[in-house]
């Protein structure tokens, strides 16, 4: 007997933003090969629903309280509203009780799929700016935040920040910090403990990007891939890890596309981020490595200027459900050489 199709606990994000109206339009259609748990506001679903031309029928969906696996095993489509409060959304414009919902929804989608009642998380959008200003003053974003709530507090040591793609893989060695910041925190050991991170969670051939033009130039151009990366790649070979560089940031990832490697290891967030989304925006993966739960999100953010105009696209979210189904199944990425 077939296994039953595994559960995954979306989060509405912020409802000021387009998550909802997403979440709706993956209800209208939803894939057969998955069970669907949104935690959301309904104030927030009903809000987003007025924006759309045909909206699902969710309202029979809606629990009466936080689900069991078992609810979920007959019931492969469900809403389960934390907040439980009505109140007015004005879509565009996040404001504290926005802040407040997103943070509601995502614990609660943390705590019950770290008890074992969806199988994986999968995170919208929501506005750092917002939770920090209203809510929580130290957020920076789901990573750092669901790594916190897991008790993880080491960055690129007990986990990263990691997107897939059909063609590229590409962790993070920092994520949001000013590129000063990022560049002043450089050292060996932060690059040893992140190529271990790596390979511990997802393995396979992995490429170090160079900091500097021509990763160095061999000290002409800065001696930072001299003194600080090459080490660090020579530690992480002695340590029996498959790792590669550095290497001239502004060929890797044309080289890694084309399947010499499955990973880049880039060393600030928009040195891997660029290409990323510049190659497959809308259809790329952000994948927390390193949590005791799977964590998963879309690469876009929450979009407040398309919000309540019908304009939103649920394929990225689509992408990401069929993303996580494989990682669930341990299909683990592998970079596919592109069809030429």
């Amino acid at each position: 007997m077939p296994a039953p199709p595994p559960i995954l606990a979306l989060t509405q994000g912020d409802p000021a933003g387009i998550g909802p109206e997403i979440l709706l339009e993956v209800l209208a259609d939803p894939p057969a090969d998955l069970r669907l748990l949104l935690v959301a506001e309904t104030t927030a679903l009903e809000s987003s629903a007025e924006s759309l031309d045909t909206a699902p029928d969710w309202q029979d969906l809606v629990l009466a309280g936080p689900p069991t696996r078992a609810d979920l095993s007959d019931q492969p489509l469900a809403v389960y509203d934390p907040v439980a409060e009505s109140r007015v959304i004005h879509l565009g414009h996040s404001g504290p009780a926005d802040a407040k919902g997103a943070l509601a929804c995502l614990d609660a989608a943390f705590e019950l799929t770290r008890a074992g009642v969806a199988d994986a998380l999968v995170t919208a959008p929501v506005s750092k700016e917002s939770i920090a200003r209203h809510v929580a003053p130290d957020f920076l974003g789901h990573t750092d935040y669901l790594a916190a709530r897991c008790g993880l507090e080491r960055y690129g040591t007990d986990y990263l920040m990691a997107f897939l793609a059909p063609e590229l893989q590409v962790a993070l060695l920092t994520t949001h910090l000013p590129l000063a910041e990022a560049v002043a925190r450089l050292d060996s050991p932060s690059i040893v403990d992140a190529l271990v991170c790596l390979d511990r969670h997802a393995g396979g051939r992995i490429a170090v990007a160079g900091l500097n033009p021509h990763a160095g130039e061999g000290g002409l151009l800065g001696r930072e891939d001299d003194e600080i990366v090459a080490p660090a790649i020579a530690e992480g070979r002695a340590r029996g890890l498959d790792v590669h560089g550095p290497f001239p940031a502004d060929s890797l990832f044309a080289r890694a596309r084309g399947g010499e490697f499955d990973w880049v290891l880039a060393l600030y967030h928009d040195q891997g981020l660029i290409p990323v989304k510049t190659l497959a925006f809308g259809s790329a993966t952000n994948w927390t490595l390193g949590l005791p739960i799977l964590r998963t999100s879309v690469d876009h953010g929450t979009a407040f200027e398309l919000a309540g105009k019908g304009k939103a696209d649920a394929n990225p979210m689509l992408s990401v459900l069929e993303t996580t189904r494989r990682l669930i199944a341990g299909e683990l990425p592998r970079t596919e050489s592109p069809s030429l």
